[in-house]
């Protein structure tokens, strides 16, 4: 048969023993081609470790490399070393002499393959040798185990003479039923791609020695009967079995494998996204075929069988290219075909706009060349390839975008081909919702995070130099912005020039700055301020501060991380950037002196000294946010939102604080990093608690422990003191800031507070004729009166007296289970010394002693709803009902009356009430001592008014 001809064995017309043989050529003439190749581009060194290998395996000499033992298997099955091979091993020891074996020695070495770039057109020099070797089922584990120690020794070797090799061990029976022990390449993610990686397999492996595959032999038409085309070839004699090798066939693909296989190139694509999208759409294309897919690797069979030898044609790079050419053509997708054809040039990685090395052009660059032109791309498109790793901001946002696109487009295919086949997948949705949350984290914009903008594409956008400059807003001339300018310019020049990024605030320049490489430590910065109080120092320090937190690059994100929603992992916070917090001081060049140094609360105005904060935080998914809080609620807005960042059931983030400003940058950091770090163990606590900040005359209390975080803001005391006397569900510890309330006794009586207590304190206010009566009840909830004074005792039964009443009405509300829990215990302080001055200390009080047989005026509230939620009020002075029915608006003047009428003299001192029944109106559940303080004291004033005037 002529050797140009199409071979097509017929197992029904029978086979030409001849024309297999032919075949076999026709395969080893390839291989022999792209060995060839493979050598040409390695160095000396590198060529003797591929030469050497074989032989290396084939035999098991002490003084060679590799030699675990005696009893290790070796013998590569049909080795032949040749003489110059022999010569290479006797310059590593010439105490080798190499014995051919004796006889039909069996050897369990089936046969070495070459995977990976090598002999193709993406080879280059750091390259790595990808070894198959494929092994006789039968050995033991004791043999396979010196035969993987024998592997690693070589590896070690090779890596002496500049060669990395990865061997990968082969059982062709267990590989045929889909089952191995381990990965079978360095770019290898599992077992759900055993057909497509026996398929890349096929198509680009280089053969060293040993067996040669069955599939060679078995015409692609015949693919869908391999097994029994295979079994009659070597029943009928027509090859040996010591001559074939056989891992399988390729006649179906189960489309799960498409899947997995997509989701491993995604997977690398995030960070090296040309060397996957070409794999991405090759698998795009087996899967739209499905189920009548044509692999490439029967493309390429059906080649050798047609003797369409060209090495160029059947380059494994050209091969694929050459697909998915035809699949994108056919589409009319003619962009994704550009992106696809510079991704296959920028891997071939040979500049062709600068001339070869030593004059002489590789054949890769001839190949280049010839689709180059092929393509229409003139010499400033090769010229803008070529100059990738110089490539700056601009030119990788174009090509971010395309390939971004890709990507994405490339993950809704995914998920759509998961929901169309239904579970016959092997890889698991939540396989594609972790890819799903990567390409999220990497690519997804949203609001206030920090984009990166250089996944692979170009090696370093670092700028020698930039200029950074702060002017007024286009769009509002009233605000600031700040732009980032390539060189350095003048105040006369960057108004005209195109600034590479621009941003609101400073923060997110220089954190997008940082995280895209472009500012690095080598970077000068011409800094222009404008009306902001930027210095090159604090510059200098916020860069510092960036690069410290944000060490680059980043490590990856486990898959762990990416099962859980995303949490805090860094925080740093700079404040007042670009601020002087005393500008008025430094434009007169006057240095305060105060004792009031707190930054929450400087001098005797108490400045708040913290004008703004930026958040920069990183989190577990690698992405990276800046938010900026400004104003006099900058502190409290920036605390609110951490905390309510803060994940529930892990470590805290690690926080850092820094404050580069003019005045009192270290003080103003140190304060914060304080009040941070206090408030957060408060609030892991997870119990209900509230945090009392004050800044100049306002006031603000954190609500902690709960879900989301809240806060009040509050003008004045008063304020306070009203938002503090609010109803509360649950208790909860009051906790002040040490700056807050230094000027009220407040500061003192607030931290005090206990749950399930009820806490009473009097201060001797005025000239000593009043005294100013707080409450905290069981829920510490605050109630404040003032009052006539005369005595510790005058002043205090009363309360008691109502506090004694209320506890024995709850105690008859309750169950008897209730009833046997310990009542709320009734304690008494006075705040000392009296007023005015600052309040200094706390003494506690005995209750009141009053004998039980002492008299005194019994004036009992009961409260009933009425309509528009009204309430209808009934009182009892010694157990004398007066009624609105019976008295109307005259109510209270009758009680007074009746009261006046009782006394000696008709004294008009007040009148307290004793009791108060709330029963009707406020459910058992919801009802706390500072409801009936208020109706106490609402009752009271009315009362003593009418007292007054009777």
């Amino acid at each position: 048969m002529p050797g140009n001809q199409e071979i097509r064995p017929d197992l029904d017309d029978g086979i030409d023993r001849k024309a297999l043989t032919q075949l076999r050529k026709r395969f080893l003439r390839v291989n022999q081609g792209r060995l060839l190749r493979a050598n040409q581009a390695l160095s000396t060194r590198q060529q003797f470790v591929l030469k050497l290998l074989p032989l290396l395996l084939h035999v098991n000499h002490p003084m060679l490399p590799g030699y675990v033992s005696g009893s290790t298997p070796s013998g590569l099955c049909g080795y032949e070393p040749d003489d110059e091979v022999l010569a290479q091993a006797q310059r590593l020891t010439r105490a080798f002499t190499y014995k051919a074996p004796r006889g039909k020695q069996q050897s369990p070495l089936l046969g070495l393959f070459l995977m990976g770039s090598l002999g193709t057109l993406a080879q280059a020099d750091q390259s790595d040798m990808d070894l198959w070797l494929c092994h006789a089922p039968g050995l033991n584990e004791q043999a396979l185990e010196e035969l993987r120690k024998k592997c690693s020794l070589l590896e070690v070797w090779a890596a002496t003479q500049g060669s990395e090799v990865h061997f990968f061990l082969i059982d062709p029976e267990r590989f045929r039923l889909g089952e191995r022990g381990s990965q079978l390449t360095s770019d290898d993610c599992g077992t759900t791609q055993h057909y497509l990686l026996l398929d890349e397999f096929y198509r680009t492996a280089i053969w060293l020695g040993g067996r040669t595959p069955m599939w060679w032999l078995v015409p692609a038409f015949e693919e869908s009967r391999y097994q029994s085309y295979a079994q009659t070839l070597l029943e009928k004699r027509f090859v040996r079995h010591d001559e074939t090798l056989d891992l399988g066939s390729l006649a179906h693909i189960p489309p799960g494998e498409f899947i997995g296989a997509g989701l491993w190139q995604l997977y690398k694509g995030i960070r090296s996204p040309y060397k996957s999208v070409l794999k991405l759409l090759l698998t795009e294309i087996y899967a739209s075929e499905h189920p009548r897919v044509e692999c490439l690797s029967l493309r390429f069979k059906h080649a050798v069988f047609a003797n369409k030898l060209e090495l160029d044609e059947l380059d494994p790079y050209i091969v694929v290219y050459r697909r998915i050419e035809e699949y994108l053509l056919e589409r009319n997708e003619h962009q994704r075909l550009e992106l696809i054809r510079r991704c296959l040039y920028l891997k071939a990685n040979k500049k062709l706009s600068r001339p070869p090395r030593n004059g002489v052009k590789s054949w890769q660059r001839v190949l280049l060349e010839r689709l180059s032109s092929e393509w229409q791309w003139d010499r400033r498109k090769l010229a803008l390839l070529d100059s990738r790793s110089q490539w700056k901001v601009r030119q990788v946002k174009t090509e971010r975008h395309m390939l971004v696109n890709e990507l994405t487009y490339s993950y809704r295919f995914l998920v759509q081909l998961s929901r169309n086949l239904r579970g016959s997948s092997t890889v698991s949705h939540q396989d594609l919702a972790i890819l799903g949350r990567r390409l999220y984290a990497a690519f997804e914009r949203k609001a206030a995070k920090v984009e990166l903008i250089n996944p692979g594409i170009a090696p370093d956008l670092g700028e020698d130099t930039i200029t950074l400059v702060n002017s007024p807003s286009p769009e509002a001339p009233s605000e600031q912005q700040w732009a980032l300018f390539s060189g350095s310019l003048g105040a006369q020049d960057w108004p005209n020039f195109a600034p590479i990024k621009r941003t609101r605030d400073l923060i997110e320049l220089l954190a997008w700055s940082h995280f895209n490489g472009i500012i690095d430590s080598g970077t000068r910065i011409s800094l222009h301020p404008g009306s902001s109080d930027l210095t090159e120092f604090e510059l200098s320090n916020l860069l510092l501060s960036l690069r410290q937190s944000l060490t680059l690059p980043l490590p990856p994100v486990g898959e762990a991380a990416l099962r859980i929603k995303s949490q805090p992992s860094m925080v740093l916070l700079l404040i007042n950037v670009g601020l002087d917090p005393l500008k008025q001081h430094s434009q007169m060049n006057v240095h305060m002196t105060t004792e009031r140094i707190d930054a929450l609360g400087y001098s005797g105005v108490r400045e708040n000294l913290v004008q703004s904060i930026d958040q920069v935080s990183l989190n577990s998914w690698n992405e990276l946010s800046v938010h900026r809080y400004s104003g006099q609620s900058a502190l409290i807005d920036c605390l609110q939102a951490y905390l309510n960042r803060l994940p529930k059931d892990a470590p805290p983030p690690k926080l850092q604080i820094r404050c580069y400003c003019r005045n009192r940058a270290m003080t103003i950091a140190e304060r914060v990093e304080e009040l941070f770090n206090q408030v957060q163990s408060i609030h892991r606590t997870a119990l209900r608690q509230r945090y009392i900040i004050q800044t100049r005359q306002r006031f603000h209390v954190l609500e902690l422990g709960a879900t989301p975080v809240s806060y009040s803001s509050l003008d004045d005391i008063n304020q306070l003191i009203e938002h503090l006397g609010s109803p509360h569900n649950q208790a909860g510890a009051l906790h002040v800031d040490r700056s807050a309330l230094q000027d009220d006794d407040l500061g003192l009586i607030l931290p005090t507070a206990k749950p399930d207590c009820i806490q009473v304190f009097y201060r001797i206010v005025g000239n000593g004729g009043e005294a100013e009566l707080s409450v905290l009840d069981e829920r510490n909830a605050l109630w404040r009166q003032r009052l006539p004074f005369t005595d510790e005792h005058c002043l205090l039964t009363p309360i008691q007296r109502f506090l004694q009443s209320l506890l024995y009405r709850r105690n008859a509300l309750q169950s008897m289970a209730e009833q046997l829990q310990t009542p709320p215990e009734v304690l008494y302080y006075q705040v000392l010394p009296d007023a005015p001055g600052n309040a200094k200390s706390l003494i506690p009080c005995e209750a009141p002693q009053s004998p039980i047989n002492h008299p005194f005026y019994d004036v009992q509230a009961i409260i009933n709803p009425a309509g528009a939620k009204g309430v209808r009020v009934t009182l009892y002075c010694n157990h004398q009902e007066f009624s609105q029915l019976q008295y109307a608006g005259d109510l209270y003047a009758a009680v007074a009356q009746h009261i006046l009428a009782h006394r000696r003299g008709g004294e008009r001192y007040p009148c307290y009430i004793t009791d108060v029944d709330l029963s009707a109106i406020v459910t058992e559940e919801k009802i706390q001592t500072l409801h009936y303080l208020r109706y106490k004291t609402t009752l009271e004033a009315a009362l003593n008014m009418a007292l007054h005037n009777a």
